[in-house]
């Protein structure tokens, strides 16, 4: 009789397909196949799209790294401005201080300082004919006071007020009677400080950036500064970059104009500091930089009243009890220091 013998299975094993299939992908290089197309059309717009893509990564790289995109700015700066002037000046034979000639006297970001003066002295109210032959208006009074004889009224080109009467200035000419100053600008006299060139400047800057809450500890100073130093260092944009005392001629000329056209004329002169901070490096690397320019443009192209000036009166009293006056009508030049910035981090 036969017997059954059990089953074996085959010693033959193998992996699955799928195994197979993963481990010949992985073992096995592929490449794409390169056409070429030569067409000049197709060749210069893809060397066009390739140029633009290499410029837009460089120039994303610059600002990014160079330019410091990555960094928060605050630009609302808080300054605090304080001036003061030194000199002396003579006018019309007296020597003058600051307190005479710079105004106004508290030191502030804006302030005047005055080239000439044109002084009528000893004016009292009263009644007095209204003519300046003097001046460029001369034949405008003469027509005013045909036209506005028997009424009383004021005129902005008239100092005072018109009583309305035609009265009688000399033996050949008549005028407008005024109640006001009296008498009327008739014989000036016109008295020019010079010296006002050799003039200094002393400014002092402090300024905060409130987002980071920085503030510039020493201001504009640096802290090598001395008080030796102050007392013989005048600003120069290459030896003396951060001396904080200007001699008013060394301003004139930096904005590019002509001391004695200026001050005849008078004109406004802007000092400008800016401040640009990274706050990534040390304070001491937060330093200002300074710039000149003239800020009247309309002043220089146009006749149409040309300059700087204002009135002002000094008032006496006699021993009578009669009030007097000295009108004083300056031309100056006007400083307006500008301060401007900001500050990024980190």
């Amino acid at each position: 009789a036969s017997v059954l013998q059990p089953h074996q299975p085959s010693a033959d094993i193998r992996p699955p397909a799928s195994m197979m299939g993963c481990i010949t992908d992985f073992f096995t290089y592929e490449t794409t196949k390169s056409v070429v197309v030569k067409s000049w059309t197709i060749g210069v717009i893809n060397r066009v799209v390739q140029l633009l893509i290499i410029t837009y990564f460089i120039g994303s790289v610059w600002v990014f790294l160079h330019e410091k995109a990555y960094q928060v700015r605050d630009t609302a700066i808080e300054s605090s401005v304080m001036t003061k002037v030194k000199g002396f000046g003579v006018y019309n034979g007296r020597v003058m201080d600051v307190a005479d000639y710079v105004t106004p006297t508290q030191g502030a970001s804006v302030f005047c300082i005055i080239t000439k003066l044109i002084t009528t002295e000893n004016q009292v109210q009263g009644f007095c004919p209204e003519v300046r032959p003097w001046s460029r208006h001369k034949q405008v009074f003469l027509v005013q006071s045909k036209e506005m004889r028997g009424s009383s009224r004021s005129s902005p080109h008239v100092p005072g007020v018109m009583t309305g009467k035609c009265v009688s200035f000399n033996s050949t000419l008549n005028t407008c009677e005024i109640r006001g100053w009296c008498p009327t600008c008739l014989s000036p006299c016109v008295c020019v400080c010079p010296s006002v060139e050799n003039f200094t400047i002393f400014i002092k800057n402090s300024i905060r950036f409130p987002l980071f809450n920085f503030t510039k500890s020493v201001g504009n100073f640096l802290p090598t500064i001395t008080s030796s130093y102050i007392k013989k260092c005048n600003f120069d944009p290459v030896n003396n970059t951060y001396c904080p005392i200007f001699r008013v001629g060394d301003v004139i000329r930096f904005a590019h104009q002509n001391f004695s056209t200026l001050a005849h004329k008078g004109g406004v002169i802007g000092i400008k500091i800016g401040w640009v901070c990274d706050l990534d490096k040390s304070e001491d690397s937060c330093n200002p930089s300074y710039s000149f320019t003239r800020l009247d443009a309309v002043s220089e192209k146009n006749n149409v009243s040309p300059g700087y000036n204002f009135r002002y009166a000094k008032y006496y009293m006699m021993e009578n009890g009669t009030e007097y006056r000295t009108l004083l009508k300056a031309y100056a030049i006007r400083f307006d220091v500008l301060v401007n910035g900001n500050v990024s981090f980190p």
